[in-house]
């Protein structure tokens, strides 16, 4: 339903989209996650049809976004992070004006919007000038206006801007229900906790370039690269060794993933929830503090060369540890990624 070729897009000699090349099909939520100016809105505004790629080609349901516009823009709906809206308009004057471009019925206009607008609880404002309203509100007219005329793919620019927390979960349970459906979803976000919660694969984005490409889960199991792994919150970087596939650190073998340094010694990217704490009056480390986060915490020890380790469990586990006390500290024996002690990430 959406497939990049090789995209690559210039501004003078800065390089905004390097070589992408992506598929997503049918049906199928996809969120492309990174930190600012990584190249997420570049990419996401070719995909729209209003930026010019320098090379290679984008792609909506079959048709060419550059030689192809009216065909692509016709199965798709965009809205990006700041929506511009006729403000004179009020919201439901601008659906129909949207409803009319794409050559609906006004009775078809009508029950498409009427139950978005339910939905998203915009009935006390649908008669009010645009311009009066709040940004979350104008978020929510932009997202409405985008699924009345039942798109094939939907691409969204950071979708939770502006949002209270209920209309964030209206969105998302809006936009996973249509995924279902068959729309396919394109959502662009700098927030790991949205693309964990909404998407079925995730592209990692860093300065133009695409990372990796995963299901959530397996971004933290197998991080392709360090900045992948420290971008998703391994950050825990632990002296290891590695020899024969496997690392050794905090006196337990573990797998190297793919991506690992081949030999010799390095730095391991560990999550605090794959390291142990226990109690241990003849442990090496010592809790320095803790750190109470509702049901989870966070658990900091100190090793004798002064590093310092966190650990996350439950908090009813994190009780039990008092700051000072001796514990011994491990890492469970899943895979982890080995960097060299200098990478930068």
């Amino acid at each position: 339903m959406i497939e990049l070729i090789h995209l690559v897009k210039h501004f003078g000699e800065l390089v905004a989209v390097n070589d992408i090349s992506l598929t997503v099909a049918r049906g199928e939520f996809f969120a492309v996650l990174g930190p600012n100016a990584a190249g997420k809105t570049t990419t996401i505004k070719i995909l729209a049809g209003l930026v010019n790629p320098t090379s290679g080609s984008a792609h909506v349901a079959g048709f060419n976004v550059q030689t192809q516009p009216l065909e692509a823009r016709r199965r798709l709906a965009y809205v990006p992070d700041f929506p511009f809206l006729y403000e004179k308009l009020t919201p439901w004057e601008f659906f129909r004006f949207t409803g009319q471009i794409f050559h609906m019925e006004d009775t078809r206009i009508q029950s498409a919007a009427r139950g978005l607008i339910d939905r998203f609880s915009l009935e006390p404002y649908v008669n009010k000038p645009i311009e009066g309203l709040s940004h979350g509100t104008r978020q929510r007219v932009a997202i409405v206006s985008a699924l009345l005329h039942d798109p094939e793919v939907f691409v969204i620019d950071e979708p939770m801007v502006g949002l209270d927390p209920h209309h964030a979960r209206v969105v998302k349970d809006v936009l996973k229900e249509r995924s279902r459906e068959g729309m396919t979803v394109f959502v662009s976000t700098h927030q790991l906790s949205v693309a964990e919660e909404m998407a079925d694969r995730v592209g990692v984005m860093s300065q133009g370039r695409l990372e990796q490409l995963a299901a959530p889960a397996d971004l933290y199991a197998n991080p392709a690269t360090p900045f992948v792994a420290e971008f998703v919150g391994l950050n825990n970087k632990v002296p290891a060794e590695v020899s024969g596939g496997r690392a050794r650190l905090l006196g337990t073998s573990v797998p190297a993933l793919d991506g690992s340094i081949s030999e010799g010694p390095g730095l391991a990217m560990v999550r605090p929830e794959s390291v142990t704490v226990s109690a241990d009056p003849a442990g090496t480390s010592t809790i320095s503090s803790v750190a109470f986060l509702g049901p989870i915490s966070r658990v900091y020890c100190t090793s004798q060369d002064g590093s310092v380790i966190s650990a996350q469990m439950a908090s009813s586990q994190a009780r039990g540890f008092a700051p000072g006390a001796s514990v011994s500290v491990g890492v469970e024996p899943t895979g982890v990624l080995v960097v060299t002690g200098d990478d930068p990430a």
